[in-house]
């Protein structure tokens, strides 16, 4: 069974998602359980981790109730709060104790959104991340290339906080860069709590015409460096549909594990993230 580490469900009508502009205007449509089961099941997915996508409380609320009402289909959430609040660790307490509060298992903020390339390792930033760590959850860091030194930092001085980059950090693909992202990468990923998904990134080629193994070379640079013990697949549907479909992103991961041998190969595509987020009742 395969398990996607990323995805994302959304209601545009409930509330704003101002990044839904441009090309990703084409997003800007309800997604809901209906529309996931549709999409995965066919491939084989059996369970999904959903992701934040609004920097609000109140989505992720509604995200822990879809998830208990899935079926088991969304056995994880990947939630948001206000890292700089004060009252972080009563935050998250909050949202545990919600509705499907169990299934919360991980907090994220659009770091890549913030005009300070060094926003991660601020004090209060910081703060909020260990509250994180204390409640025992981890923490999905969604970057750009320039902010992957500020991790570094924190993967550094905050040893206790599992971390996992979402797609890659973001390289930029369609300019066909692999530095300083590559080498800055290495030093984050030899912090041994840093993991990282196999995700995001047919949306960082160029999406009318990227070829599979252009992309697929930086899914194999992010096995290199992670190895399957640490990397996980994940769709990043539907944003992932501006450039490719669900099947083709799937295609793209089984290329990339292709070499692997299947103890291999099933890490990478489900046993990593069942592990790092306590899905089935697994520690992280």
């Amino acid at each position: 069974m395969i398990v996607d580490a990323h995805h994302h469900l959304w209601d545009p009508a409930r509330r704003d998602y101002p990044w839904m502009t441009g090309d990703a205007a084409a997003l800007r449509r309800p997604i809901g359980l209906g529309d996931l089961r549709a999409a995965v099941e066919p491939l084989g997915v059996g369970a999904t981790v959903a992701v934040q996508a609004a920097s609000t409380e109140e989505e992720t609320v509604e995200l822990l109730a879809l998830a208990a009402a899935s079926g088991g289909l969304v056995a994880g959430v990947v939630g948001w709060i206000d890292l700089t609040a004060p009252d972080a660790g009563e935050r998250l307490a909050s949202l545990e104790s919600a509705p499907g509060g169990e299934r919360l298992v991980g907090i994220r903020h659009a770091v890549h959104d913030e005009p300070d390339p060094g926003w991660l390792d601020r004090d209060d930033v910081v703060r909020g991340l260990r509250a994180v760590a204390r409640a025992g959850l981890p923490y999905d860091l969604l970057l750009f290339p320039e902010h992957i030194e500020a991790a570094t930092r924190v993967a550094a001085s905050a040893p206790e906080l599992a971390l996992v980059v979402d797609h890659g950090a973001k390289p930029r693909i369609a300019a066909g860069e692999r530095e300083p992202w590559s080498s800055d990468l290495a030093a984050l990923a030899a912090h041994e709590q840093v993991h990282c998904k196999l995700s995001g990134l047919v949306t960082e080629a160029d999406r009318d015409g990227w070829r599979e193994q252009d992309v697929a070379a930086y899914g194999e640079r992010l096995l290199e460096l992670f190895g399957p013990e640490r990397l996980m697949f994940g769709s990043d549907w539907p944003v992932c549909t501006l450039a490719a479909s669900y099947a083709e992103v799937l295609d793209l991961a089984h290329s990339v594990v292709a070499p692997l041998n299947a103890g291999e190969q099933e890490a990478v595509l489900a046993g990593t993230a069942r592990r790092f987020y306590g899905l089935d009742g697994e520690d992280g």
